[in-house]
């Protein structure tokens, strides 16, 4: 490996790290400044919660990475914890607001999660190579999708959705205070 390849996975590396810490650091804050009531917040009956948000956000880093990784979800071990009634492959897509309402679990949990699957993205960033970066992971698009891509998805679902939260956090807190 060139030293400019070996510098340019170490710069994306460091990039991919900042911004997945950026999403852990929003998805504790979240979840330690809100009680259960704001947790389940819905602005409107077919809006998503607080909690549906955040555990949304983790399902996917948890489905992607873990995929990315070679490794099985951490989501195999921690669903039991959330005793939600969903399948075992469940993520949040294709949910209905019925599904959304059923998704209120304990928020120490929910972050503790989180947490654990930002863990394992890190991880998986850190083992990242010029090779691994331009992997293609899925074929069904034009151009294929690349390890790469697919990390920066990831980062994007997650953004839009923690904003989203954070958007409803709000709503909610002056819907309290009204």
């Amino acid at each position: 490996m060139s030293t400019s390849t070996t510098g340019d996975v170490r710069a994306a590396q460091r990039i991919l790290a900042d911004a997945f810490t950026r999403m852990d650091d929003l998805a504790e804050e979240l979840t330690a400044s809100i009680d259960d009531v704001v947790a389940k917040y819905r602005p409107d009956p077919e809006s998503n919660s607080i909690a549906w948000l955040v555990w949304h956000s983790a399902r996917v880093m948890d489905d992607h990475v873990s995929e990315l990784a070679g490794k099985p979800q951490l989501w195999d071990t921690w669903r039991e914890k959330f005793d939600l009634p969903f399948g075992p492959e469940a993520t949040g897509y294709g949910q209905r607001p019925a599904d959304v309402r059923k998704v209120h679990p304990d928020l120490d949990k929910l972050y503790a999660y989180f947490h654990a699957v930002y863990e394992r993205v890190i991880e998986y960033i850190e083992s990242l190579t010029p090779e691994e970066l331009d992997r293609v992971v899925d074929r069904r698009w034009d151009p294929p999708v690349t390890a790469s891509s697919r990390l920066v998805s990831v980062l994007g679902d997650v953004t839009q959705h923690l904003g989203q939260a954070s958007y409803v956090k709000g709503l909610a807190e002056r819907a309290d205070a009204d």
